[in-house]
């Protein structure tokens, strides 16, 4: 396997549920937050942003000294310890692949470019499914934090894989229990979403109905026909009199929901509840439409879908439960 020891790797979400995933590809850049400490391209020491940071932290909500300390560290990092030439790595949980890129710009504050101002300019390398890589470096991968150094063994399996090679075997008896409980729910959420996209859309329908007549609602699938703005209608009685009153959106596709989807299903509701159900995600723009209006509509992306699915099985018919099948496994405390 390649080894990377000359070059660092680093891990930089794209916000919160990768909202700005597309823009880092789009315009080649990686981002964090903490706009209002503004540009801090002089300052020298990691002190001073520990002070920047303490000095906003209401804005922040940082009650504990460990968060100052926790922000302040990420910060610094990404001011201080990053490198022309360093490796930089983004997920996209949408298509399940992570960003690989190569910084290729000193630190920039740049109120233009990113709904995040502090930024490093990169040149895209190349994308690496999360599925081809080994359960330990998945674990690697699954830290919370904003920003952190990646190890070098995990490094080089990715770069190894970037570059069409098949990664070394690991060896799943060597990790910790922990980690390979953690290891499993994610397969275990991630074969769940395969189960979904290998649904046709009648029975994707079919499902999204499934899941609210586990929650308590009385379903309709409406007739297929033109493009009305619903697929399903719900209510906590049959005759659809009851509160709360919904309308369901159902897209079973790869891409993307955009605005017009969104507004399509808007202008439809008058007073009702809405439900958009899109196995390819939301735009950023879909998704500022769906919370800017006075209808109130709630976007199911696959993620969210997985969640619902499991929160609610045990309450799922037979038929539903023939869509997706599922056991349960039971893991020692």
């Amino acid at each position: 396997m390649e080894n990377v020891k000359s070059k660092n790797m680093w891990m930089v979400r794209a916000g919160p549920d990768a909202f700005l995933i597309d823009d880092f590809k789009r315009k080649k850049y990686v981002a964090i937050g903490w706009n209002e400490l503004g540009d801090i391209s002089n300052v020298k020491k990691k002190e001073d942003v520990k002070a920047l940071v303490e000095k906003h932290k209401e804005k922040y909500e940082y009650i504990k000294i460990s968060q100052v300390n926790t922000a302040a560290g990420q910060i610094s990092k990404f001011l201080f310890n990053f490198e022309k030439g360093d490796y930089v790595l983004s997920y996209d949980p949408t298509n399940r692949v992570y960003l690989v890129s190569e910084i290729v710009s000193a630190y920039e504050f740049n109120t233009s470019l990113s709904e995040y101002h502090h930024i490093r300019r990169v040149k895209i390398l190349g994308e690496v499914p999360r599925d081809k890589l080994s359960p330990s470096t998945r674990n690697t991968l699954g830290a919370i934090s904003t920003l952190f150094e990646i190890n070098e063994s995990a490094a080089s399996e990715i770069i190894y894989v970037l570059r069409g090679k098949a990664p070394s075997k690991e060896i799943v008896a060597e990790e910790d229990e922990e980690s390979l409980k953690e290891d499993m729910v994610s397969r275990a959420k991630e074969l769940i979403k395969d189960k979904i996209l290998e649904l046709d859309w009648e029975n994707m329908e079919k499902l999204v109905a499934g899941i609210l007549k586990s929650m308590g609602y009385k379903t309709l699938i409406t007739e297929r026909g033109p493009d009305r703005g619903k697929d399903i209608e719900a209510s906590p009685d049959g005759l659809l009199l009851e509160e709360p009153r919904i309308l369901v959106e159902v897209k079973h596709r790869k891409g993307q929901m955009g605005t017009k989807e969104i507004r399509n299903l808007l202008s439809v509701l008058r007073g009702r509840k809405g439900l958009f159900v899109s196995t390819g995600g939301f735009s950023k723009e879909a998704k500022y439409v769906s919370e800017g209006g006075p209808e109130q509509l709630t976007l199911i992306d696959t993620d969210r879908l997985v969640k619902m699915i499991i929160e609610n099985y045990d309450n799922f018919d037979v038929d539903t439960k023939l869509l997706i099948p599922l056991s349960k496994i039971y893991w020692p405390l």
